[in-house]
């Protein structure tokens, strides 16, 4: 995601909350600390399918945010 972000293509990274402080770290590392990070509730893992398509649905509006903010 990094390298794509880098290029100027849109990115993101969906994240859950304790991972969001690493993500961050992450991108300013590989080069792309202005890298899109969505944050999701934790955890993820271990959850029926119903709880994570609850998960992803917190995740769209941001999705659609950052696609908005790139058009404009």
């Amino acid at each position: 995601m990094a390298e794509l972000g880098k290029r100027g293509l849109a990115a993101a990274v969906i994240v859950s909350g304790p991972f969001m402080k690493l993500a961050t770290a992450q991108a300013r590392t590989f080069g792309a600390p202005d890298l899109t990070l969505i944050e999701i509730p934790h955890p993820l893992g271990g959850l029926a399918i119903e709880a994570v398509k609850g998960r992803a649905a917190l995740a769209v509006p941001q999705l659609v945010a950052m696609v908005k903010k790139l058009l404009d």
